[in-house]
């Protein structure tokens, strides 16, 4: 999916909602456990249930990667189902990957070629000879971790590097990667008073924002300090939608939460465009 696809999917679903799928079988409701494949049976539900409110969907691989063969399986159905029932949605796989070499072409194989998705989240600590393989597919995105949301990002990524801090560096030296225009980025939400500064260096990129709700971030605050004129923001919620309840009717309530997002995000979009 181009960023061009993407932007008219923003504008004519007002919102840039993206669904976490991290799927834990402790948290589901118990009478999927009854079901051949738990997991993708939640999945569907909530896609169902959601993807009119919602322009992407990000499975986090280590809620599939932790139940084994199984769990692969779940998230092969998942992106099949995804990309053959709904091809307008923007797909990220959450993997953060990142290794030298052919390492990296064989991980971009398996989520872009493989699997399908449409992106995937990358950690580019190894440098550049780790994050161009992912970037050698056409039409695919890479999206670098930049600054991320947890409480351990203040450990290296805003710490001063002859002068700057070392997210800004790896902002920087990614605009200079070969088909550097395929790149997005990863700045958590609780961060938001940073996105002043970082679209400075990258002002037309577009962003995955994590950590809206049940992390604490604040969507008018990404808004005021992110958004471009292409919208550039992808913001992901998780357990703030997908685990509304764990009733009979968990798609349901899982709908009103996607609603009541997208209904916030309508109103910061009419507010700009």
């Amino acid at each position: 999916m181009t960023t061009e696809h993407l932007v008219a999917q923003i504008h004519e679903k007002k919102s840039f909602l993206c669904v976490g799928l991290d799927v834990d079988l402790n948290k589901i409701p118990e009478h999927l456990l009854k079901e051949e494949d738990p997991i993708f049976a939640f999945n569907k539900a909530i896609i169902d249930a959601t993807h009119e409110y919602c322009v992407a969907y990000k499975p986090n691989t280590a809620f599939y990667e932790a139940y084994g063969i199984k769990g692969w399986r779940a998230l092969e159905k998942t992106i099949n189902y995804l990309n053959t029932n709904y091809p307008d949605l923007y797909t990220i796989a959450d993997a953060k990957r990142g290794d030298i070499g052919n390492t990296s072409t064989m991980y971009a194989k398996a989520f872009f070629e493989d699997l399908g998705f449409d992106s995937v989240t990358i950690a580019p600590y190894m440098g550049k000879d780790s994050v161009e393989p992912f970037l050698a597919f056409k039409d695919k995105h890479t999206i670098l971790l930049a600054l991320t949301s947890n409480e351990g990002a203040y450990d290296f990524q805003t710490k001063d590097l002859e002068g700057k801090e070392l997210y800004k560096k790896v902002l920087e030296t990614s605009k200079t990667y070969e088909n550097s225009e395929n790149l997005m980025y990863v700045v958590g939400a609780t961060k938001a008073t940073f996105l002043e500064d970082i679209r400075k260096i990258i002002p037309n990129s577009f962003l995955l924002v994590p950590g809206v709700g049940a992390q604490g971030g604040s969507l008018s605050e990404v808004c005021r300090y992110g958004m471009t004129d292409t919208v550039g923001l992808l913001v992901n919620s998780s357990r703030g939608i997908i685990y509304s309840s764990k009733g009979k009717n968990f798609d349901e309530d899982a709908k009103i939460s996607a609603i009541k997002l997208q209904q916030q995000m309508a109103v910061e979009l009419n507010n700009r465009f």
